[in-house]
């Protein structure tokens, strides 16, 4: 969900009896409804300790146990940026489908997601690293450039040992999945809202602005 207010995605993770949250089948802010599962042994006996819920959206079902999301064993991390370009959306989907069964995979799906968009960004591609020396010289922020190689140093050291341990860290692996929603924020929705404001303009405004800047 975009919050205008605040300029940027608030997640609603999946919570115990909560009315609402980001589905973790279909990834919508719906309406979740909750039961009590029974057993048919001749009476409905219910399932202690066990509650489904229900997407108001896909229709899906998740089932708990004691308060603890069971099924789907999906991580809950927050949607991708909408603006990511659709190849990026999906890499970061499938980081997200494995983190719980392996933090070191999701990171070095993400560390290629980073490299995905530097090249859409207009870098080469080759070299992460010098890719964001190339974007900082372009202006980057210093807050951006340490989001972009925070996820680089954490990605490489997912594939190769090193100083940062990776395996078993969820929590490490978890904190990337929002700073590409950060650059994404920044280097892409942001520009964007700017461009469709600017071009919202009156054309003659527009034309005196570029008159004046000697377009």
């Amino acid at each position: 969900m975009f919050d205008k207010t605040k300029n940027m995605y608030t997640y609603i993770a999946p919570s115990f009896q909560a009315t609402s949250f980001h589905c973790p089948y279909c990834n919508v802010l719906a309406n979740q409804s909750w039961y009590s599962p029974v057993i048919n042994s001749g009476v409905y006996d219910p399932l202690d300790d066990f509650m489904v819920s229900v997407c108001a959206h896909c229709f899906q079902i998740s089932y708990w146990h004691r308060g603890n999301l069971e099924i789907p064993s999906k991580s809950n991390v927050p949607v991708p940026n909408p603006d990511l370009p659709q190849d990026i959306k999906e890499d970061y989907l499938e980081a997200s489908s494995i983190l719980n069964k392996s933090s070191r995979g999701a990171a070095a799906i993400l560390r290629l997601t980073i490299q995905k968009l530097c090249k859409h960004l207009g870098e080469s591609g080759d070299n992460i690293n010098n890719d964001i020396a190339s974007l900082v010289k372009k202006g980057l922020p210093e807050k951006v450039q340490q989001a972009l190689d925070i996820v680089r140093v954490v990605g490489n050291n997912a594939v190769h040992p090193g100083v940062i341990e990776v395996k078993d860290n969820c929590e490490l692996a978890t904190s990337l999945f929002g700073l590409i929603n950060v650059i994404a924020d920044y280097m892409i929705t942001q520009p964007k809202n700017i461009d469709n404001m600017f071009n919202s303009l009156p054309e003659n405004l527009i034309n005196g602005i570029k008159k004046r800047d000697g377009v």
